[in-house]
């Protein structure tokens, strides 16, 4: 009689299989000696680096590959011209006004449009509608550039002078100091196609959009009388004016199920990949910008659970700096 072969499973099975306790088998190992690890081997507190290139895509504006993992993202930035007179309800700018911030969101100078690329994740099929996803995506990216402030409406005005006709009509101004009048704008549009997926969309996402548009150069424009439109130049591009170096930082809270509950036992983890975030029902995000020496905190939000509250999300702030150096380190790089 043949002898009784064991029937073994490897981790990657295990994991498919029943990957709550294999998570939790791994952040609560049996040798309490052994240091708490995630199944992806990173520790709570450990996310994964960043990789930056811009200048990836040749027939944009702007554009910056990030990688977080795998996570990939592309994002290219295209600037086109609109005309205020095809503005509805346009208001004439106040002269000398260069911290507009509401004619970007009044007049939807930036759109920006999230794509969940066929191949990036088995979730996503070709051919069938936005997911809910990539639409919550895009509204949260869209939301967040304007309440940060990254970027100055100033930068996305066209002028024409109208010194010389007003002297011709015999109206006075003052000498030396050309009159401006605002024809048109600048409207940026904001590309995110994901090429890879494995968890954190969102921070991946911002990080690609905060490096694209510092890679964006827009060409020089002016208004031409005899045509009545803009036109450009290819010499000279003009870089836009980036406020702030904004980070978001995502972390995902994994609790023991009731009955293997522990005096309310939690882990924090940092930059949730795709498995974890199916185990999760709260997540943290939070952005940070530490580009003037302080901390600044600009956002926070949280989604879902009962576990993090104010004392939990004080200790968050640590985290993001530490991912806000991170990614300042790979722009540099």
């Amino acid at each position: 009689m043949a002898a009784s072969q064991s029937l073994t499973l490897t981790s990657a099975t295990f994991a498919k299989l029943t990957p709550h306790p294999f998570l939790l088998a791994n952040l609560q190992p049996a040798d309490p000696s052994a240091p708490s690890a995630r199944t992806n081997g990173r520790q709570p507190a450990q996310a994964r680096p960043y990789s930056v290139n811009t200048s990836s895509l040749t027939h944009a504006h702007g554009s910056a590959v990030v990688r977080s993992g795998d996570t990939t993202v592309i994002c290219g930035v295209r600037g086109e011209t609109l005309l205020t007179s095809q503005i509805p309800n346009y208001r004439v700018p106040q002269l000398g006004d260069t911290a507009s911030y509401d004619e970007l969101r009044d007049y939807d100078l930036l759109v920006p449009n999230v794509e969940l690329a066929t191949g990036c994740s088995p979730n996503f099929l070709p051919g069938v509608p936005p997911t809910t996803l990539a639409q919550t995506l895009s509204t949260r990216l869209y939301s967040l550039l304007h309440s940060s402030k990254l970027l100055d409406a100033e930068d996305l005005r066209i002028y024409h002078d109208i010194t010389s006709e007003m002297e011709m009509e015999g109206e006075e101004t003052d000498a030396g100091e050309a009159v401006k009048e605002v024809k048109a704008y600048w409207v940026l549009y904001i590309d995110i196609l994901f090429v890879s997926f494995d968890g954190n969309p969102f921070d991946v996402a911002w990080a690609a959009i905060v490096a694209a548009l510092r890679d964006t150069n827009l060409p020089q424009a002016h208004w031409d009388v005899d045509r009545e439109t803009v036109l450009c130049s290819r010499e000279a591009p003009s870089p836009l004016n980036i406020r702030g170096l904004p980070v978001a930082c995502t972390t995902a809270v994994f609790t023991a199920k009731e009955r293997q509950k522990k005096d309310g036992q939690f882990w924090v983890l940092v930059d949730p990949d795709r498995l974890e975030e199916s185990l999760c029902d709260e997540t943290v995000t939070m952005v940070v910008d530490c580009s003037s020496g302080e901390t600044k905190i600009l956002s926070i939000s949280k989604h879902g659970g009962t576990v993090a509250g104010p004392a939990v999300i004080r200790k968050f702030a640590t985290v993001a700096e530490a991912r806000w150096k991170e990614f300042h380190t790979a722009l540099q790089e």
